[in-house]
């Protein structure tokens, strides 16, 4: 991975590592790897991810057929 530093701007160049880092999943992969995982736990978790994904991606293909309307959080 590699931040181009254009007028010293180091400040910068950090802020956008970090969003790449972020994007790429850098930060939750070291996180899942800080602790051991048992199978079990890492199945059930990768299951609950996929629902919560299809969730999201039918919510946004409601909302752009207009079938739901957006609502703001309370």
């Amino acid at each position: 991975m590699q931040v181009v530093v254009r007028d010293n701007n180091v400040d910068q160049a950090l802020r956008a590592l970090k969003k790449k880092l972020q994007r790429e999943g850098v930060f939750r992969e070291m996180k899942l790897r800080n602790y051991y995982e048992k199978p079990s736990e890492k199945k059930a978790r990768q299951k609950a991810e996929a629902v919560r994904r299809a969730r999201k991606l039918a919510r946004k293909r409601a909302q752009r057929e207009g079938l739901v309307t957006t609502r703001g959080r309370r």
